[in-house]
């Protein structure tokens, strides 16, 4: 089944943003983590006692500053209600149930989504007796926490768990059938991408941005390859993503984008790349998702004065965190280019499905630590017991060491790219995992 998707919700100044960054520290292990994202982070993919979600922060998503408290609270709950499996309401125990809190209970109570009350600053006995002013919401009792100091984070954790049914969303795509997502921001032509891709109007073109609202499902017959194109509507710097139904639609874009297997990120030719590109693109990286970069309108190149070989420096130089992506220029309106981009995303599929034999994988691997010593703080250096390969699409790694914590991201990104070269990984985004002993255990 697929992973279940958490919102936490709540009024402003609650610490919603801290507490997601505490919970994908710890206790949970961060799946993804990619830098030079220059971005906020708004998701991401977590494990809880080898139990993935993906978590959500709604205060990534909040509207324009000068909007109204009770409209921001407002069109948060309506987000987490839309697609969320599971939310989080999150209160401050210092101020109380507020009226604020009353409104996002009073809405919730109406869903039958699960919902687990957390009070924060909770950050000792007698701060915590005021979670009994909590009851009164109706939607059972709050868990004390503290995000800043990590307190009651493992307790608040098992009761989500608790919360969420066996089986969560939809079955997951048959893995042998290629699910491809296109992304991107708003207006850069992704709906008319898919009806180039099908052949037919199959979704709605305008010229106005955001005219898709939600992740729409076409399959495909490709070259006797059967695919799934997820067309989803557009990102939008998150400071610029205006109160209602927009919102929503970047949620699902989100979950769309853990769908799919590989993300076709859709650049407008007649723009540079832009913040809100390479947002996107750290987005789909942070998943380990594959990836084919698609440069649209380029029929409009030789109007712009614009070449593929000095666009590419820009666009390598632009998102430098995924030197394996493909990219291949399109124009989604004459229909070129098309054939090139669809065989990009099976070439990337295939090479994600790719397992390595174990000899050979430890053999490069002992060669780019011979080569290459692994670094150390003080007198501790970090020893690789054993690598072995865990799964496919993604490539995952997992590398038994003495203590994860010694796994410096420059190192990391090192043996990355010794292992994409030297096992043939040249188009995919491996997914490296590092496990210790004892107090050591938690992968990194």
């Amino acid at each position: 089944m697929s992973k279940p998707l958490v919102a936490i919700v709540g009024r402003p100044n609650v610490g919603k943003s801290s507490l997601f960054n505490r919970l994908v520290k710890s206790p949970m292990a961060v799946v993804a983590e990619t830098a030079g994202t220059t971005r906020d982070r708004v998701s991401t993919e977590v494990i809880y006692n080898d139990r993935p979600l993906i978590l959500v922060d709604t205060g990534g998503l909040e509207p324009l500053p000068e909007s109204a408290i009770e409209e921001q609270v407002q069109v948060q709950v309506e987000i987490a209600i839309q697609d969320a499996d599971a939310i989080i309401l999150l209160m401050d125990v210092l101020d109380g149930c507020t009226p604020i809190d009353d409104q996002i209970a009073e809405r919730l109570r109406r869903t039958e989504k699960p919902v687990v009350l957390a009070a924060n600053k909770s950050d000792n006995e007698r701060r915590a007796h005021g979670i009994a002013d909590f009851f009164r919401l109706g939607l059972g009792e709050a868990i004390p926490i503290s995000a800043y100091h990590d307190v009651g984070i493992s307790s608040l954790m098992d009761a989500l768990f608790a919360a969420l049914p066996e089986q969560v969303g939809p079955v997951e795509e048959d893995a042998d059938i290629p699910a491809l997502a296109i992304v991107g921001r708003t207006n850069v032509g992704k709906s008319a991408l898919l009806n180039a891709i099908l052949g037919e109007e199959r979704a709605i073109v305008s010229d106005i941005p955001g005219t898709t609202r939600d992740a729409l499902d076409t399959s495909l017959l490709y070259r006797d390859q059967r695919l799934l194109l997820i067309d989803t509507a557009g990102i939008r710097r998150r400071g610029k993503i205006v109160p209602g139904i927009e919102r929503y639609s970047a949620l699902r874009a989100i979950r769309a984008i853990y769908r799919a297997q590989v993300a076709f990120l859709v650049l407008d030719a007649t723009e540079l790349v832009t913040a809100q590109d390479t947002h996107i693109a750290g987005e789909v990286a942070d998943a380990y998702k594959g990836a084919v970069v698609l440069v649209n309108k380029w029929d409009l190149a030789s109007e712009l004065g614009l070449d593929q070989a000095s666009y590419m420096e820009h666009i390598r130089s632009r998102l430098k965190f995924m030197p394996y992506a493909p990219i291949r220029f399109v124009s989604a309106l004459r229909k070129q280019g098309i054939g090139e981009a669809l065989d990009a995303a099976l070439m990337v599929f295939e090479e994600r499905g790719k397992w390595i034999p174990q000899n050979r994988l430890q053999s490069m691997v002992m060669t780019s630590l011979s080569e290459h010593q692994p670094p150390g703080k003080g007198r501790r250096h970090l020893t690789v017991r054993k690598v072995v390969q865990q799964g496919v699409n993604p490539p995952t790694f997992t590398f038994y060491v003495n203590d994860p914590e010694l796994v410096h991201f420059s190192y990391r990104r090192y043996l990355e790219n010794r292992l994409r070269d030297g096992l043939g990984y040249r188009w995919s985004h491996l997914k490296l995992q590092f496990k210790g002993r004892g107090k050591h255990q938690r992968a990194k």
